[in-house]
């Protein structure tokens, strides 16, 4: 059985932001995403850990333990992370699939294109072999 992935949740502009930070730094600890992001908001430590916090509750980033303070990380990369929501925000796979919205990607893809549609064609040729075991 495939497990389907879970749909990204809502996220705000510091939430975007800090997960941009991650994604450019790999990892990062509160005070450095801050420096990075939350100081020329002028917003304060605080509401920076507490955005990481809340993506961490929301499984979009990762921490571990580092003396006393956390180091987060990105939970996924940029380009899975815009795969999903682009999914999301077209209702779903099934609804991709059914509404001939993913037939009409391979058209353009196809059509714009033709290096990327090779490089499509051997993802889900490699999707398939891992599916088999």
């Amino acid at each position: 059985m495939v497990r389907k992935p879970a749909a990204i949740p809502r996220l705000g502009d510091l939430e975007l932001a800090v997960l941009d930070h991650l994604w450019t730094t790999e990892e990062a600890d509160v005070v450095e995403t801050h420096a990075a992001v939350g100081a020329r908001r002028g917003i304060s430590v605080n509401t920076v850990g507490s955005s990481l916090e809340r993506l961490h509750r929301k499984g979009l980033v990762s921490r571990r333990k580092v003396s006393h303070a956390y180091r987060y990380a990105a939970s996924l990369d940029r380009e899975r992370f815009r795969a999903r929501r682009a999914v999301d925000a077209a209702g779903g796979v099934r609804a991709l699939a059914k509404d001939g919205l993913l037939a009409a990607f391979v058209d353009l893809v196809a059509e714009t294109d033709a290096a990327a549609l090779e490089r499509l064609e051997g993802l889900i040729r490699k999707k398939r072999m891992e599916r088999r075991g």
